[in-house]
């Protein structure tokens, strides 16, 4: 069994295309004895660790990957394997996918970091999983990374060739024009732009076909549900099948409005459950919410609005209920996907849409007008759709997706 598992460490690296790569790879750092990677299903996180080791180890020697999850590890514990491999095969730095799928691995994950001073072991898991906060607190030993999905930028690179630099947020405010000037020059932006809000999100849409990319986008919806949100969360099955209905009462409704209450009688369950549930498919990055704008016991005002996560599982799901998303949430969702995903925080606003610490955002298109803008006490930005230029106080939507 061990065999198998060198012949599939061995195929995977020698398979892995090194032809594009993902934003974090530059940053990704092997340096800490304890790294962690997490994203949600389907973003890429077994392509960026074959890739590390493609590129840093290219004899593979001292180096080994495995996934948590095969069947060896039903007859063997990870910290025995770990050691063998150590001892025996003079490997000295792991590569662990799906390391959530092993049971107690923070136990033997730290036990090993205690024992082994020369062993490096880098892994990745579901965001839903909080992999470093456990009983046996990795926080303090782990580097963590999170992986999202395609940016616009990304995206672009992956269709069209362009690989164009990430922007940051103030750089994007300060001088728009500069950052656009390249843009509307890139043939076809407007329909690159309409089609990564339809499928762009997850890398395997270059492996899919149209008709089924969808299906496949929803199968990741379940397994997060009924395998890794049932198993970490030590749900009863029998309560599963509210997590759907969630996501298909919140891709629905007016964009990103909410009310806890109504939700909880929809479902006939009460506010509490509810809450919780919520909780769980943010961490898992089903859906994405935002709080109102504040400073100390602000923090713990309600959650205001709520999304989808992302603009191509908004899509999936809407269409498996054979919906339209309107337009207003499609942009306000891609606004703040790539805001968060950016790093950047994001709150509600009552004067505008959104806000951060310096400036509120207004979204909308071509014709949107300042509005209520104009009583703000903050720099205020109009972002717009179906325009590829900026002018004075007006952002195109689709310069935020050059953040990551």
């Amino acid at each position: 069994m061990l065999g198998t598992l060198k012949e599939i460490f061995m195929r995977l690296v020698r398979d892995q295309q090194m032809d594009t790569f993902r934003y974090l790879s530059a940053s990704f750092s092997l340096d800490n004895r304890l790294t962690g990677l997490v994203g949600s299903r389907g973003v890429g996180k077994t392509t960026l660790l074959l890739q590390t080791i493609k590129q840093h180890f290219p004899t593979l020697e001292g180096v080994f990957y495995f996934s948590a999850d095969h069947i060896y590890f039903n007859s063997s514990t990870l910290y025995e394997f770990i050691v063998h491999m150590h001892e025996y095969e003079s490997v000295n730095i792991f590569f662990i996918d799906e390391i959530h799928k092993y049971k107690n691995w923070d136990q033997e994950i730290k036990n090993i970091y205690d024992s082994f001073k020369n062993i490096k072991i880098v892994f990745s898991g579901s965001s839903s999983l909080n992999l470093v906060k456990g009983s046996y607190d990795l926080s303090r030993r782990t580097k963590l990374y999170v992986l999202h999905g395609l940016s616009f930028r990304e995206y672009l690179k992956l269709v069209s060739g362009l690989d164009i630099n990430s922007i940051s947020l103030n750089v994007l405010l300060s001088d728009p024009s500069s950052c656009a000037n390249i843009l509307p020059s890139i043939p076809n932006l407007k329909k690159h732009f309409t089609d990564y809000l339809h499928y762009g999100y997850y890398p395997f849409f270059l492996e899919s076909d149209r008709e089924i990319y969808y299906e496949r986008i929803l199968r990741v919806v379940e397994k997060t549900i009924y395998e890794d949100i049932a198993g970490f969360y030590r749900l009863k099955t029998n309560n599963l099948h509210f997590f759907a209905k969630i996501l298909n009462f919140l891709s629905s409704i007016e964009p990103g409005s909410y009310s806890q209450h109504n939700l909880a009688k929809n479902l006939r369950i009460d506010d509490k459950t509810v809450a919780e549930y919520a909780s769980i498919l943010e961490a898992t990055k089903l859906i994405s919410t935002v709080k109102s704008y504040g400073g100390g016991s602000k923090l713990l005002h309600k959650v205001e609005k709520v999304f989808i996560n992302n603009t191509t599982l908004c899509r999936a799901i809407n269409s498996a209920l054979g919906k339209d998303v309107p337009c207003g949430y499609m942009r306000e969702l891609f606004f703040l996907q790539s805001i968060k995903n950016a790093g950047e925080q994001i709150f509600y606003s009552k004067v505008g849409d959104y806000q951060n610490k310096d400036f509120v955002f207004e979204i909308g298109g071509r014709n949107k007008k300042t509005g209520q803008l104009g009583n703000s006490d903050k720099q205020f930005y109009i972002v717009k759709d179906d325009i590829l230029y900026p002018s004075k106080l007006e952002i195109p939507l689709y310069l935020f997706g050059f953040l990551y």
